[in-house]
C-alpha cells in the first residue's frame, strides 16, 4: 500500500484559519475523488460558520478534536466510521474527539450521499489526507517553534515530540500552524500502525439515542412550525377530483387546510390534531389509468418472460447453441413481491419557504438530489436552498428519493409558514416506493457432466429498476452465458430496496446452483469453487468480483460451520455472494419444531477489506442477515385496484425478535481499502435458508415470502 500521497486537492481548497472563537485552528478540505479542486474559499476566513462546509476539523487551544462529518447518517455508523479515519491520521486520542453532522455544500463536495454502501470505500483516502495532512501542519508549526527539523519530530496521541524530548499539544501550536503553508505530500500510516482504525468504538451519538435526546427529523421542530398531514390518493392511479374541508376546519387546532397536486394537507399545531382533521377531510377520487392488481402484475411478468422483448446486457458464446446441444437442460423460475422499506421511522420533513431562501431540515439519503428538485418545484435559484441533515431511523432505499421534502417545501410555500409533513404508518406503507415484484427465469445447460450454458431472464415492474448486474458470479466462469431484461411501466412507484439488484437475485441464483449440484450430483461447494477456477487470471475488465476473495470467504465459512458436520437434527444451507464491492459466505443452520423449520444458527463470512470499526461493522453485518432472513421468509406486499393491501404491522409480518438467529461473523484479515458494508449480507441470507430448508424438509422453494409457499406445496422426498 502507498502511504506517501499527493493531496488530491488545491491549496486554496484546504482551509485553516486561527480566528476562532476561543481560538484554535479550522481545517477544511475536499473530501472526495469527485472534489472540485477549482472550489474557492470565502474570503473573509474569520468568519466561517460551521455550516459553510460540510466537512473539516476544529483543533481548539486544549487539544480538543471536533470533526465534522459529512455524510448522511442513516444507521450504518458513518458518522463514527468516516470521523475515525481524519482521527486516525491526526494522531488523536478517540476520547478527545467531538463529532458533528456536516451540513450539505453543493459549491465544496459532492458525493454527500448514503446509498449504495459506498461512503467509507469512497472517503478512505481523502479522509485519511486530511488528517494526514492537518498533522503535518502542526508538527511543521513545532519544529519551526523548536528551530529543528519536522523530520526529527513525531506525534502520539495529540502531542508532539522532539529529538531532545521535548513536548508540544497540539492546541499550544494551532494558531502557528493555521499561518503555514500546507504540504505538498504527505505520509499516510502503514496498517500495521492503526490505533483507532480496526478498534471498537461506540456509536457517538448511542448516548443521545438511547436517552431520547432530539437527533431524528421527528424530533426537529421550531416555535412557530405547523405539522402537516398529507391525504394523498388512496390507489396508485386515482385523482383527486374535489373535497369538502368543513369538518376538518372546525377541529380545534386545525390551522389552516392546503391543497397541492391531487393532495390536501392539513396543517396544524401539533401531529394528533393534523391527523385528525386528515381523517375529517371529505375527498372525492377518479381514476385516471387502469387500477392493478397482485394478479394482473404476476401475469404480465409470466408474460414477459415467455415472450421476445429483452434488452441483452451480456452475451458471451452462444447460449443457444449450448442448450441446443445439450443433454440436459435445466429451467426454473423465481418469483418476488413487491415490498415496502417500512424504516422504523417514517418520512418526514421541515421547510421553511421565504422570499429570500428556502430552508430544508430532515432525515435525507440525497441531500443534494433534494434540494435541487425543491429548487425547479419551486422555480427557485438552487443557492437560496439549504439542507441541514438529522439522523435517520432507517432508510434502505426510501429516503433517496425526497419526495416527502418536496411536499413539505411546497406545502410552506403555499401556506407561507414554517411546516414540518410527518407520515403516519399507514402514509408511510401506502405512499411508499416499492422494491418493484420481480421474476426471473434460470436456465442451464449441461452436457457431459458439466455446465455448458447458463441464460437469465428478469422480468420486473417498471423500467427506472436497476435490472440486473450482469457481470457478477458466474459472469466469466461459464463458456456461453447471457443476461437479458424487460420490464413494463406501471403507474406503482418503484426504486431502490435495500442491496438493489441482488436482494432477491441472490436467492434465485445461488438456490439454482444448489439445485444443479443436485441433479450433477456433485458436492455444491465444489460446484461453485471449480466454477471460480476458470475465473481466475482472467483478462476480461468486465468482471467485477474477485474469484479468489469469493474462493476465500467460502472456504473459511466451510470450516467456521461445520458444514457437513452438523448435529443430529441441523440442517445445513449454504450461499455465496458479492455485492457492493464486498464478497460474502453465509451458512444457515435450521431445525424442525413441530414440523416448522426454524433458523437457530446463520456463520457469516465477510471480505470487506480493512474494516475501520469492527463494533459497528458487526452490528451492520447481523442486521443485515436478520434484514435478509425475515423478508425472504415473511415479507410480502399485495395491491388490489391499485391500492395496498397491508397498511400497518397488524397485517404486514416483519420478523420478530424470538425468531431472530445467532449470527456469528468472522472478517477476512487484509490490508485491502476497505468495501461496501451496509448492504452485501442481506442478499446471500435468503439463498442460505432456502437450501436449509430443502434440507430439512425436501421442499425446494421458488418464491417468497417462503412461509406463505411452504404451505401450498408438499414435500418433494
Amino acid at each position: 500500500m502507498k502511504n506517501i500521497v499527493s493531496p488530491s486537492f488545491s491549496r486554496r481548497s484546504f482551509i485553516r484559519t486561527s480566528a476562532l472563537a476561543g481560538g484554535g485552528m479550522l481545517i477544511g478540505f475536499n473530501l472526495f475523488q469527485a472534489c472540485k479542486p477549482e472550489a474557492t474559499p470565502p474570503v473573509d476566513i474569520s468568519q466561517l460558520n460551521f455550516n459553510d462546509f460540510n466537512a473539516f476539523i476544529k483543533i481548539a487551544d486544549n487539544g480538543m478534536v471536533t470533526i465534522f462529518s459529512p455524510n448522511p447518517e442513516i444507521g450504518q455508523g458513518v458518522k463514527t466510521s468516516m470521523p475515525m479515519l481524519i482521527a486516525e491520521e491526526l494522531d488523536v486520542l478517540w476520547e478527545n474527539v467531538h463529532v458533528v453532522q456536516g451540513a450539505l455544500d453543493t459549491k465544496n463536495f459532492t458525493r454527500q450521499v448514503a446509498g449504495g454502501s459506498q461512503s467509507i470505500r469512497h472517503g478512505w483516502e481523502p479522509l485519511r489526507q486530511t488528517g494526514a495532512t492537518a498533522k503535518q501542519m502542526l508538527i511543521n508549526a513545532a519544529a519551526a517553534k523548536w528551530g529543528v527539523d519536522a523530520s526529527e519530530c513525531k506525534t502520539n496521541n495529540g502531542v508532539i515530540t522532539n529529538s531532545k524530548g521535548e513536548k508540544l499539544g497540539y492546541g499550544e501550536v494551532v494558531k502557528e500552524a493555521a499561518n503555514l503553508q500546507v504540504p505538498e505530500n504527505v505520509t499516510l500510516k502503514d496498517p500495521k500502525d492503526f490505533k483507532i482504525i480496526g478498534t471498537d468504538a461506540y456509536n457517538v451519538d448511542i448516548d443521545k439515542i438511547i436517552t431520547g435526546k432530539p437527533l431524528f427529523g421527528l424530533d426537529y421542530k421550531e416555535d412557530n412550525m405547523l405539522i402537516a398531514s398529507v391525504l394523498r390518493p388512496p390507489a396508485f392511479g386515482k385523482k383527486l377530483v374535489d373535497f369538502d374541508d368543513t369538518a376538518a376546519k372546525a377541529i380545534s387546532g386545525v390551522n389552516d387546510v392546503v391543497k397541492f397536486g391531487d393532495k390536501i394537507a392539513v396543517l396544524a399545531k401539533d401531529t394528533w390534531t393534523a391527523m385528525q382533521g386528515k381523517k375529517a377531510l371529505n375527498a372525492n377520487w377518479t381514476s385516471d389509468s387502469k387500477l392493478e392488481s397482485t394478479e394482473e402484475h404476476n401475469k404480465i411478468l409470466t408474460d414477459l418472460l415467455n415472450g421476445k422483448e429483452f434488452k441483452t446486457l451480456r452475451a458471451d458464446g452462444d447460449v443457444k447453441k449450448a442448450f441446443a446441444g445439450a443433454d440436459q437442460v435445466i429451467e426454473r423460475t423465481y418469483e418476488s413481491p413487491f415490498l415496502p422499506h417500512n424504516c422504523m421511522e417514517p418520512m418526514n420533513f421541515f421547510a421553511d419557504v421565504t422570499a429570500e431562501k428556502v430552508r430544508l431540515v430532515g432525515p435525507i439519503q440525497t441531500p443534494a438530489r433534494t434540494a435541487s428538485r425543491v429548487a425547479e418545484l419551486l422555480e427557485r435559484d438552487v443557492k437560496d436552498v439549504s439542507v441541514e441533515m438529522t439522523r435517520m431511523g432507517g432508510g434502505f432505499g426510501r429516503r433517496l428519493y425526497g419526495d416527502f421534502a418536496l411536499e413539505a417545501a411546497e406545502i410552506s410555500n403555499l401556506a407561507k409558514k414554517p411546516v414540518k409533513v410527518v407520515y403516519s404508518r399507514e402514509d408511510d406503507m401506502s405512499a411508499g416506493i416499492y422494491r418493484p415484484s420481480i421474476k426471473y427465469k434460470i436456465s442451464a445447460s449441461i452436457k457431459d457432466g458439466q455446465i455448458t450454458g447458463y441464460h437469465l431472464k428478469e422480468a420486473s415492474v417498471n423500467t427506472n429498476m436497476y435490472g440486473l448486474i450482469p457481470n457478477f458470479f458466474p459472469a466469466g466462469a461459464i463458456e456461453n452465458y447471457q443476461v437479458d431484461v424487460a420490464a413494463y411501466d406501471s403507474n406503482i412507484t418503484t426504486g431502490a430496496w435495500r442491496a438493489p439488484y441482488t436482494n432477491f437475485l441472490s436467492f434465485a441464483e445461488q438456490s439454482f446452483f444448489d439445485e444443479l449440484a443436485e441433479i450433477l450430483e456433485i458436492d455444491r461447494i465444489k460446484l461453485r469453487l471449480d466454477l471460480l477456477q476458470k475465473v481466475k487470471g482472467t483478462t476480461d475488465e468486465r468482471i467485477q468480483y474477485s474469484p479468489e476473495r469469493l474462493e476465500e470467504v467460502i472456504k473459511v465459512a466451510v470450516e467456521k460451520s461445520g458444514w457437513g458436520n452438523a448435529k443430529e437434527g441441523v440442517f445445513q444451507g449454504f450461499s455465496a455472494y458479492y455485492c457492493h464491492n464486498t464478497h460474502v459466505a453465509e451458512v444457515a443452520d435450521v431445525v424442525l419444531e413441530n414440523d416448522t423449520p426454524v433458523v437457530k444458527k446463520v456463520t457469516c463470512v465477510v471480505d470487506c477489506g480493512i474494516v475501520v470499526n469492527p463494533l459497528g461493522a458487526r452490528n451492520q453485518i447481523e442486521g443485515g442477515v436478520i434484514d435478509g432472513i425475515g423478508h425472504a421468509m415473511y415479507g410480502d406486499f399485495s395491491f388490489k385496484d391499485g391500492e395496498p393491501i397491508d397498511k400497518n404491522f397488524n397485517t404486514y409480518r416483519l420478523i420478530r425478535i424470538n425468531e431472530t438467529p445467532v449470527i456469528e461473523t468472522h472478517f477476512i484479515e487484509n490490508d485491502i481499502a476497505p468495501t461496501g458494508l451496509g448492504e452485501p449480507t442481506l442478499p446471500p441470507a435468503g439463498a442460505a435458508i432456502a437450501n436449509a430448508i430443502k434440507a430439512a424438509k425436501g421442499i425446494r422453494l421458488y418464491k417468497q415470502p417462503f412461509v406463505k409457499h411452504m404451505k401450498a406445496k408438499a414435500p418433494l422426498g
